[in-house]
């Protein structure tokens, strides 16, 4: 439980920017450790919920993105790889709870190293990934990542956590420019910084927890299903030494692929599902 959760929604408390100078105020932005307007609730996850859009809303935008990209992008015509993504997607799937998905898995003939699942079941894994993996272990890892985050509502949650930063932002713009005393263009400096600072502070690292908890999930699938866990370790492993020129981890949405293997040895043996 978040202990900003105490803080009722009507008891939101104003930071007080009397007495800050300008340039701590900038300062805390950028950093992410001052938002303006209301403290703590940005970043839990009820405050994602309550502004999230229904499955409802995202289900027919995400069908419609994904007959688009079966349009745009070419169709891998390997048997193999699509039996094998067939085969793992199925079992997969089997064991998620996702109400009234329409299962759906597709390779597309792309030497991309990636895949994703879409609200509703809509599962594209890149030819290059299928290529790239050492057997159908591993596959079922990135399989179980991305119908975990189809399971765990991220898409939503995402969605929420950007419109809630965004109603903060736009409020505490409003209350800077009541509490202190500075032109527009300094106003409009500051509330940069207070963008910048939502992205590196509230909007990454929830993006970054997000991902392991869609790691977390697919190891689960993967243990219940009978799968080596420890392929899930191997496959970072390798996607860590093919990967060049990453941004610094927080600047980016994902964790870098040391974390996560860290993070999943970490949980597999809290798991109990395998010793290293």
């Amino acid at each position: 439980m978040c202990e900003n959760h105490q803080v009722g929604k009507s008891e939101a408390k104003l930071i007080s920017l009397e007495g800050m100078h300008r340039r701590d105020i900038v300062r805390g932005l950028w950093a992410g450790t001052l938002m303006i307007g209301v403290t703590g609730a940005s970043g839990c996850a009820d405050t994602a919920e309550f502004f999230a859009p229904s499955d409802a809303e995202l289900e027919p935008l995400a069908a419609q993105a994904w007959e688009e990209t079966k349009q745009q992008t070419p169709i891998s015509k390997d048997a193999r790889a699509n039996a094998r993504l067939q085969a793992v997607g199925k079992k997969i799937s089997s064991v998620a709870n996702v109400p009234g998905a329409q299962w759906e898995f597709v390779v597309f003939d792309s030497k991309e190293l990636n895949a994703f699942c879409l609200p509703g079941g809509k599962v594209g894994f890149y030819k290059g990934l299928i290529d790239f993996v050492d057997n159908d272990d591993q596959i079922a890892a990135v399989m179980g990542h991305e119908v975990g985050h189809v399971v765990l509502r991220h898409a939503a949650l995402r969605a929420g956590q950007e419109r809630a930063t965004s109603v903060l932002l736009q409020g505490g713009s409003a209350l800077l420019g009541s509490q202190v005393k500075m032109s527009s263009e300094s106003l409009n400096m500051v509330m940069a910084a207070a963008g910048a600072g939502a992205q590196v502070g509230i909007l990454l690292p929830f993006s970054r927890q997000n991902e392991t908890d869609a790691d977390r999930i697919g190891v689960d699938y993967m243990h219940q299903l009978g799968y080596d866990v420890k392929q899930a370790i191997r496959l970072w492993e390798k996607m860590g030494a093919a990967s060049t020129n990453r941004p610094q981890e927080w600047m980016s949405t994902h964790p870098n692929p040391e974390s996560r293997i860290a993070e999943l040895r970490s949980y597999i043996t809290s798991k109990g599902y395998a010793t290293f």
